[in-house]
């Protein structure tokens, strides 16, 4: 693509974008800007719906910006109360500095991390004593505080407020200061932090940041945002295979926005391929995004697993699980196997799963949450766990 075309694939992605014109000007006369995106390390593992900023960062990496990736390891101290209905509990600094190296590993399959600065917000933040504190806390009145809508719901319905959660939009404000950025890039969900960042570069004699806010990425449930908690997610380091047969169960109605945040395709190309046949539209999705994280040679081998799978089989290469002989010997109920083997992601939801009728155990449907397994359960030393359609696990005795 040419500057021109990459400037607008940026602004495209915006949501929302504060201030388009200076933005604009800012990448069309070449003055390098300094990108700053924020990380909270309390969960560094990434799916697809990371990437939607990862990917606009790598366009603008492209252009010859800096990007400094700001790894939160301060302020998830406190835990971001974004979206928050009661108080986050917090975390000690060594959880969130050892979550913050595992977060940037990740992130560099994506941006180039010999381009890419990382700063940990403590290295400033920590430094502060109780009269920058104050100084910092002057900056801002309680009144505008609460126009973010869940401190404001969470106060009309009497729910608990920290005052050390007031402090966190501030301190993710301030980072921008200390590192004078020029553009900061969130998702819709951090619209607040990232103005308030633009406000305090004002109060500290700053010339304010631009602000790209970006659309959040619906997952596979095609309600909620994609998370591992709520296991509605595409994630990146998953196998190809995986991935493929995740891809096909992507909603209809949300597919052309999963082309559009994580894909360069031509939305004209999309819209021809959704219009004309939306199993192909799925297959090119599948397609692409096992190209961009596994490579072209790991397509044709997905695509012929997901056909087997479709057709009701099981398929050879299924991950295996191995478990204790002791475990089984005494005994283990199927809620503790579906977790501990990570067919779940909690106990919880494999009630869930179970009680749904979605789990089988080698081909026989199963729902009762009672149910203990023990070598019984097992044909030739192996039980085959299926999740739904398409999910398989082999438990091997060891």
């Amino acid at each position: 693509m040419t500057k021109e075309e990459k400037i607008e694939l940026i602004i495209r992605k915006g949501t929302q974008i504060f201030n388009e014109d200076s933005l604009r000007k800012k990448l069309n006369n070449g003055q390098k800007m300094i990108v700053k995106f924020g990380a909270d390390p309390s969960r560094p593992d990434l799916h697809l719906g990371h990437t939607v900023s990862l990917r606009l960062l790598k366009n603008l990496q492209d252009l010859g910006h800096e990007i400094v990736f700001v790894i939160g390891d301060f302020t998830a101290m406190i835990g971001d109360p974004s979206g928050r209905s009661k108080t986050r509990p917090a975390l000690t600094f060594e959880e969130t500095r050892k979550s913050g190296e595992t977060y940037f590993n990740q992130v560099t399959k994506i941006l180039d991390p010999k381009k890419t600065k990382t700063v940990y917000n403590s290295e400033w933040l920590s430094k502060m004593n109780f009269n920058d504190v104050l100084e910092l806390t002057g900056k801002y009145t309680v009144a505008r505080i609460l126009e973010r809508d869940d401190f404001a719901n969470r106060f009309k319905n009497n729910i608990p407020i920290g005052i050390h959660e007031f402090m966190y939009p501030l301190m993710q404000g301030y980072d921008s200061v200390a590192l004078k950025a020029d553009l900061e890039v969130g998702g819709t969900d951090q619209t607040f932090n990232l103005l308030v960042g633009r406000e305090l570069q004002k109060d500290y004699g700053q010339e304010p940041q631009d602000v790209i806010v970006l659309p959040l990425l619906v997952g596979l449930d095609g309600k909620e945002k994609m998370s591992k908690s709520l296991d509605n997610y595409i994630g990146i380091d998953e196998p190809a295979n995986a991935m493929y047969e995740k891809a096909m169960r992507i909603p209809d109605d949300v597919l052309f926005e999963y082309f559009k945040l994580t894909t360069d395709i031509s939305l004209d190309e999309v819209t021809k391929l959704i219009n004309d046949d939306i199993i192909l539209a799925h297959r090119r999705y599948a397609e692409e995004i096992i190209r961009m994280y596994h490579g072209e040679e790991y397509i044709k081998e997905a695509e012929e697993r997901y056909k087997i799978v479709a057709k009701g089989g099981v398929p050879e290469d299924i991950e295996i699980f191995e478990i204790d002989s002791k475990l089984i010997n005494n005994g283990i109920l199927l809620t503790d196997l579906l977790a501990i083997s990570d067919m779940v992601p909690s106990k919880s939801e494999g009630r869930r799963m179970i009680e749904q009728n979605a789990i089988s155990l080698n081909g026989t449907k199963n729902n009762d949450t009672k149910t203990v397994i023990t070598t019984k359960n097992f044909e030739n030393n192996e039980l085959i766990i299926q999740k739904g359609k398409k999910q398989f696990k082999k438990i091997v005795i060891k």
